[in-house]
């Protein structure tokens, strides 16, 4: 029997949800012992800028903790011993207070972002980045396991702790069974514009675009602006008009809307509930993933590429090593920063024989973002480490 521990909530994070889902799809039995903090990475990351918030958070903590605490020994009552513990998205901490509790059980941490490397992409500089990257060696420290999603970042692992290397796993980010189904209840749509799932004669309509997400340097959601400043307007003017919905919130918000005022076609929705975000990618034809030219934006492939894919979109995002590495066949790919590729894309897939070879494209790589099937590495180390189911 495997823990799921922690601060972590899966409602708006959903890639614990992903690997839990993914063990139980190998044999394993999963309990989770979860407090949720309730701060978003985004809160989280403003408190590193504004340390004088940090006294909060702390206590916020330490209820969890409490928490979990006694969650922890009445589990054990009832159970015994786990097997392995596994520490949910943003347990630098939690997996400090997971070894304490399991000192003796093999302890895998859900290590997707590295907390200097997040704080330094959104502004952070100095001492606060230096001292993250202290809580990064001190969380993965703690752990027997450290779960990455991209060899990028695998390679972080290694420069940062040499001697941990060999802990790190590659599992994908993936995506939960919550939208594929969404893809499917949304397939009556679907079949209005391709034919009932074999890309047959397409019926003509407006392209239906979708962007979810935080508007931060990782996005590259300037880039998103010019391109759709650019498109649009010219797809309209060609008879092939584009449907654009903007969901989400964060630092680059307000410069996106000064770019893209009096631009038609865009529908703006600051937040959308985590249960309601499936349904609403599902009902458009392609889905938008990142687009930075960062450092960081061409070492991750983002939640909303393997969400887009189960949820039936084209997934429309920046050719990185690591996007092309574990998906580049189902993905239409143009330059990072490169607005004007990215505006020549959108306005190709407007072309409804373009947008069907895209949906097949994207559908062959459905099976590749499943819980069971990003999750099979972890199995693999587990196994190695005598958890079996």
């Amino acid at each position: 029997m495997i823990v799921a521990f922690g601060t972590y909530d899966a409602s708006r994070h959903p890639r614990v949800a992903v690997l839990v889902d993914g063990l139980r799809a190998h044999g394993y039995a999963v309990h989770e012992l979860d407090r949720p903090l309730g701060l978003s990475t985004a809160q989280r990351v403003r408190m590193l800028r504004e340390p004088w918030h940090l006294g909060g958070l702390a206590l916020r903590l330490l209820a969890c903790w409490a928490g979990l605490v006694r969650d922890a020994w009445a589990h054990r009552r009832r159970h015994g011993a786990p097997e392995a513990v596994l520490v949910g998205y943003l347990g630098h901490f939690d997996v400090v207070l997971a070894r304490l509790l399991f000192p003796r059980t093999p302890v895998v941490l859900d290590h997707l972002v590295f907390a200097a490397d997040t704080a330094a992409d959104r502004g952070v500089r100095g001492l606060r980045v230096r001292l993250l990257r202290g809580l990064d060696r001190l969380a993965t420290a703690c752990a027997d396991v450290v779960v990455l999603d991209t060899a990028e970042h695998a390679a972080m692992l290694r420069a940062l702790a040499p001697r941990r290397a060999r802990r790190g796993v590659v599992v994908p980010v993936g995506a939960s069974g919550a939208w594929e189904r969404a893809g499917e209840q949304a397939e009556h749509h679907l079949e209005a514009v391709t034919g009932p799932g074999d890309g047959g004669e397409v019926v003509a309509g407006p392209l239906r675009v979708v962007f979810f997400g935080l508007f931060t340097p990782l996005q590259g959601t300037r880039v998103l602006a010019d391109a759709l400043a650019d498109a649009l307007p010219r797809a309209a003017a060609a008879g092939r008009p584009i449907e654009v919905t903007l969901a989400g919130a964060g630092q680059d918000l307000p410069a996106v809307r000064d770019r893209l005022a009096g631009v038609a076609g865009l529908t703006w929705h600051d937040w959308v509930d985590a249960a309601d975000l499936p349904a609403l990618v599902a009902a458009h034809d392609v889905c938008l993933g990142i687009f930075a030219a960062t450092g960081k934006g061409t070492r991750v492939v983002p939640n909303k590429v393997f969400q887009g894919l189960a949820a039936g979109c084209v997934v429309l995002t920046s050719d990185t090593p690591p996007q092309r590495r574990l998906l580049g066949d189902h993905l239409e790919l143009v330059p990072p920063g490169d607005a004007a590729a990215l505006a020549d894309r959108l306005f190709a897939l407007t072309d409804p024989e373009a947008l069907a070879g895209a949906r097949r494209r994207a559908a062959a790589g459905r099976a590749r973002v499943r819980p069971g099937a990003v999750t099979e590495p972890l199995a693999t180390a587990l196994a190695a480490r005598g958890v079996t189911p």
